[in-house]
């Protein structure tokens, strides 16, 4: 049995302004009809020989996990979610996934496959027969990784060195003992690599028999195992089959990584250098790989008129953007913010992110369009003591009941119709209608209909953070969060 194992977090620094700590990665579409998460889900559903899959994911993104889960996954598979409630590195999460994994099937000789949500790989049928080879190299007992060839001299990845080959129980394909661990190296030594030929870029993905990791951990990194069975015997099944870690036991985990506390230990491991082509789309250079380029090495998307211009990638989400005698730029265009950047300079937009986040600026974190559980809000504009939204609410879906200490808001439907707490009363606001909700009312908005609801609400007052919220009921379960 394989069972795939995601593992969604990192919030993609690299990738800001599309890439936010609420709005990370894996939910990048990049230009395609699923995202990097849903693209990892299909490929794994199609690898899977039982009908389970798992996300490990932050307990902030799991209504969007599940959403995004459940538009693509067939209805044979099923996932479930472990959901962190702050990311402890690879290591603790593959032990919780395989802990979970023993519980559910109670068959500790089932295999895990662990991929990565926010990896991009186009060639499926060789991805299948690689994942494959895998499963029957795991079932002998080797902890198996994929490895990436390297077509240049990447300092950004670890690289694993090849030893002697396997020629036997592979199920078809090359693999070969792991020599060594390499970190990431400097710009000669991994110019050195690639001309060799016998080092792989390491991608992160493995395969391996649940009670051989297990035992793994036991070995190595008996801390890490001993941590994880606390928080796995005190993790119920919730609704939709969801685990949701204490935050309290969770803080006993340590923070590191599988190659660190295992892979790089052990002695049955085994490397299968991937038939598959490969990206971490770790950068917007990575990104504007993806694309067809014209003569001159330009790609677009969005729009954008280039003139004049050499190797440049222009994004646009919402406006026009033109480059007139440039080279070698990123210029990333969302509605609050712009990068512009070169290609050389690409790994360090994670330093913007820094920066923003050391001035306590929303845009580390949010886009102004923000995803909630029961939908959408859209800050239209904001100023001196107001802020304008759009509100979008799923259908049969409802907001808290809370309050504000700071702000009035006023709610003027668009369309739908609206079910509204205010105070003591209940009552519906049609489309063209409107109400008010006076400063320390408690109220709620649902949406009773069949279609989505939209509203556009004026928020007015001394304070208009989104951290003015006191909830008092919430079908979510964020009140235990609320301040």
């Amino acid at each position: 049995m394989l069972i795939p194992v995601i593992l969604s977090g990192g919030s993609g620094t690299r990738l800001w302004p599309v890439s936010r700590e609420a709005f990370p990665k894996p939910f990048m579409k990049l230009g395609a009809e699923h995202s990097l998460l849903q693209r990892t889900l299909l490929r794994a559903s199609a690898c899977a020989t039982g009908s389970d899959v798992c996300v490990v994911t932050n307990r902030e993104y799991y209504f969007k996990t599940k959403d995004e889960a459940e538009a693509v996954l067939p209805s044979a598979k099923k996932a479930s979610y472990l959901l962190e409630p702050v990311g402890k590195n690879t290591a603790p999460a593959i032990a919780l996934a395989a802990l979970w994994a023993k519980a559910r099937t109670g068959n500790d000789k089932a295999c895990l496959l662990i991929l990565a949500a926010d990896h991009l790989i186009a060639d499926l049928k060789a991805f299948e027969r690689a994942a494959q080879q895998a499963e029957a190299l795991a079932e002998t007992g080797q902890i198996v990784l994929f490895g990436i060839r390297p077509n240049h001299p990447e300092t950004g990845f670890g690289y694993i060195e090849m030893g002697a080959p396997i020629t036997t129980g592979t199920g078809g394909g090359e693999a070969f003992q792991v020599a060594r661990f390499v970190e990431k190296p400097d710009a000669q030594r991994a110019l050195e690599y690639l001309q060799c030929g016998k080092f792989l870029w390491n991608s992160g993905m493995f395969c391996f028999r649940v009670d051989v990791i297990l035992d793994a951990f036991k070995q190595y990194a008996p801390d890490v195992l001993k941590a994880a069975e606390a928080v796995w015997t005190n993790t119920p099944e919730g609704e939709g089959r969801r685990y949701e870690f204490s935050a309290e036991a969770f803080e006993a985990l340590p923070n590191i990584s599988i190659d660190y506390a295992v892979a790089e230990k052990a002695r049955a491991i085994t490397v299968i250098p991937a038939p598959f082509d490969w990206s971490d789309i770790g950068s917007w250079t990575a990104v504007s790989e993806m694309y067809t380029a014209d003569a001159d090495g330009n790609t677009t998307v969005g729009s954008a008129v280039v003139i004049d211009s050499k190797n440049t990638h222009v994004h646009s989400d919402t406006r026009l953007i033109a480059t007139v005698g440039v080279e070698n730029l990123l210029v990333v265009e969302t509605p609050d913010a712009v990068l512009v950047t070169t290609k050389d300079r690409s790994q360090d937009v994670k330093s913007v992110v820094a920066h923003l986040k050391a001035s306590g600026h929303e845009a580390a974190k949010l886009h102004t369009t923000v995803q909630r559980p029961w939908g959408t809000y859209t800050v239209l504009q904001e100023g001196p003591r107001f802020k304008i939204k759009r509100i979008e609410v799923k259908p049969g879906a409802s907001l808290s009941l809370q309050m504000h200490h700071h702000r009035s808001e006023h709610w003027i439907v668009v369309t739908g119709t609206a079910k509204v707490t205010n105070g003591d009363r209940e009552f519906f606001v049609a489309t063209n209608e409107s109400t008010y909700i006076p400063i320390g009312n408690r109220h709620r908005l649902e949406n009773p209909g069949m279609l989505p609801l939209a509203i556009i609400e004026v928020q007015c007052g001394d304070y208009l953070g989104e951290d003015d919220i006191v909830r008092f009921t919430d079908v979510y379960g964020r009140v235990a969060a609320a301040k």
